[in-house]
């Protein structure tokens, strides 16, 4: 009698999933095949026709995050906006899609400036009020999109409600998972359709590539993103998914690292008297601790917090000598930024602070660096602050 065989479990999938060997040398390492197009012995029987199209390199690493993200098929873009822009291209002018209103910057802008002119529209509602989105679906209404933890607040939306209230109304659920990396929170076994991911952040992790990827569940809707990444092209060059691929390996072993300095960071944030407010799901007082305790494995690496009234962030962040002033997240080193001012600053001021993003927010991305040097860091930094 043949017994099932084991799922390798997340590490082992890090490093093994997906095409981890090269099938014609047995390298442990894929090749990056720099090649935009390949020999065919007959005509429409190649596997690999041009590089737009499938490229073996590219191929690799999204087999991986298909198996890491158990979905069905993974799909590498040239950045995370251009994974998000793709998949908006599943819809049509009428189409209506109700989105979360502490999303990523830039997808707000693409929403405003770019999808609107389409003919699609758009409701902005609070995720984690299902009545809330239960009242913004319309006749038309065709995909919810969210992501949790949010972006820059880190509020947390319950993936499993809502991907069950969206297929009762036979809608598209997709979920931006950056902030948590498939290491603490995998959406498509909560229910998800497509997920989404910029992995320049956690996913690559070393601050040295732009990419997107997108995972899909069911083949109908990965045969649509599939036709669409080629229709559109902006796919992932060979060289970026070789290196998003080496990224990803150690991934399991960052987010240990990160994770452990960020409840570290939080804990001291809690004895600073020049903070006034944290955003962080591993605070037991946060009202979305709970839910970020059932469908996360951890809480992530990302803390955000206000300086009290008449403190200066950007005094604040000019003090320190090790965090890094920089945009972007996930890195090895620890990055901070002021969104009203950086990422989300393409937000008009009165739309921002009613999505509860003040001017005195920082957000902190925790890197994995000694944490006494980031904790001595901070505490410099509160000291000179006037």
């Amino acid at each position: 009698m043949e017994t099932e065989e084991r799922k390798m479990k997340f590490d082992t999938q890090l490093i093994h999933g997906g095409i981890s060997v090269d099938q014609s040398t047995g390298a442990v390492s894929v090749p990056i095949h720099m090649a935009s197009t390949f020999k065919q012995t007959k005509i429409g029987e190649a596997k690999y026709e041009y590089s737009r199209s499938g490229n073996p390199t590219r191929e690799a690493v999204e087999s991986l995050i298909a198996d890491l993200e158990n979905g069905t098929a993974g799909f590498a873009f040239a950045s995370g906006s251009a994974a998000i822009s793709t998949i908006f291209s599943l819809f049509s002018s009428g189409d209506h899609i109700i989105v979360g209103n502490d999303v990523y910057g830039g997808t707000f802008r693409l929403i405003d400036n770019v999808l609107k002119r389409t003919g699609q529209t758009f409701t902005i509602v609070d995720t984690r009020d299902l009545s809330a989105i239960q009242e913004a679906i319309q006749d038309n209404t065709v995909a919810i999109y969210l992501e949790t933890p949010t972006n820059p607040l880190l509020r947390i939306s319950d993936i499993k409600a809502i991907s069950e209230l969206a297929h009762r109304h036979n809608l598209l659920s997709i979920v931006d998972n950056t902030f948590a990396s498939p290491y603490v929170q995998k959406p498509i076994d909560l229910g998800v359709d497509i997920v989404v991911h910029s992995a320049s952040k956690y996913l690559g992790g070393h601050s040295d590539l732009i990419a997107g990827l997108v995972v899909t569940k069911g083949e109908k809707l990965s045969e649509k993103i599939k036709f669409l990444q080629n229709a559109i092209g902006a796919i992932l060059a060979p060289q970026e998914s070789w290196l998003l691929q080496r990224g990803m390996k150690t991934l399991g072993l960052r987010m240990r690292a990160h994770q452990s300095n960020a409840q570290t960071i939080f804990d001291y944030l809690k004895t600073q008297d020049k903070v006034g407010k944290i955003y962080f799901p591993g605070d037991p007082d946060n009202p979305d601790h709970a839910l970020a305790k059932q469908q996360m494995n951890g809480f992530g690496a990302m803390i955000s917090f206000e300086l009290k009234a008449g403190l200066d962030p950007e005094q604040f962040i000019s003090n320190l000598k090790i965090i890094t002033l920089a945009e972007s997240l996930g890195a090895l080193e620890s990055l901070i930024e002021i969104p009203a001012k950086m990422t989300h600053g393409a937000i008009p001021r009165n739309i921002r602070l009613s999505h509860g993003i003040q001017d005195e927010l920082i957000r902190l991305s925790v890197g994995v660096e000694d944490i006494e040097d980031l904790i001595e860091d901070l505490e410099q930094g509160f000291n000179q602050l006037k």
